[in-house]
């Protein structure tokens, strides 16, 4: 597959994001402009709850899908507090809801606090798509990122997400693969969100090559599969356009 086929792969399936500590209207605004002013629409954008209402604003008729955050970026275990933000997060409009387990808790044992958060903000998204971040960067091994995946999988997950892009270490190709494995198993359909340091059109190919390699040729499409990603836009945009695979910069 060429460069240019594979960056416009990428660009439909990426959730253009805007998380950063000084985000603000103008800078959702202008997010929103390039999320469909580009050579296609990407699958989503990604920001803060306190933007839906601004954003649904800026995108006006474009049927964009909006993706927020909860329990965001640490992962704590108030479970009414996240409950009360995502259908706060609902109500201005948002579409998808990713979510940070409580991966500290559920490292050292505590599997029943992590289990509890994600059915209970399962139940509040209804029939909205529920994302749950595991950041795998911080576990000590891929055991632990199995029993994630499959905890979060069992507690209603529509996708697992490996990262909030906020850790030294975010997204890897191991992870991913582990994460992979198991919604392969899963026996249900279930998605899966990298994010966090894809800044490549070569690292994009490497996780669509991977999902390809274990899900099939035909999966990875905005329905099972995104990039969570910022500075990676303007890189397949590039690419498109006949110019270089450069590199994004950022955090995500």
């Amino acid at each position: 597959m060429s460069d240019v086929a594979i960056a416009k792969r990428a660009l439909a399936l990426l959730d253009l994001t805007d998380l950063a500590e000084d985000s603000s209207t103008a800078s959702v605004q202008a997010l929103c402009q390039r999320a469909v002013g580009g050579p296609a629409p990407v699958a989503a954008i990604c920001i803060w709850p306190r933007f839906i209402s601004a954003a649904k604003e800026a995108l006006g008729t474009w049927s964009m899908r909006i993706a927020t955050v909860a329990n965001f970026p640490a992962g704590g275990t108030d479970v009414v507090a996240v409950t009360d933000e995502t259908q706060a997060a609902l109500g201005a409009g948002a579409d998808e809801i990713d979510l940070v387990l409580p991966w500290r808790a559920f490292l050292v044992g505590d599997d029943a606090a992590a289990d509890a958060m994600v059915r209970a903000v399962r139940e509040a998204c209804g029939g909205k798509t529920l994302k749950v971040i595991l950041e795998t960067g911080e576990y000590p091994d891929l055991d632990r990122v199995r029993a994630a995946s499959e905890l979060a999988i069992a507690a209603g997950a529509d996708f697992i997400k490996t990262s909030t892009g906020k850790t030294a270490n975010s997204a890897s190709l191991a992870a991913a693969r582990t994460m992979l494995e198991v919604i392969a198993a899963a026996g249900r359909p279930v998605g899966l969100k990298p994010s966090g340091g894809i800044r490549t059109l070569a690292d994009a190919a490497a996780y669509l090559a991977l999902a390809d390699e274990i899900m099939g040729p035909g999966w990875a499409k905005p329905e099972a599969f995104r990039f969570g990603a910022s500075g990676l836009h303007q890189v397949l945009v590039d690419v498109i356009a006949g110019g270089a695979a450069g590199r994004a910069s950022g955090p995500y």
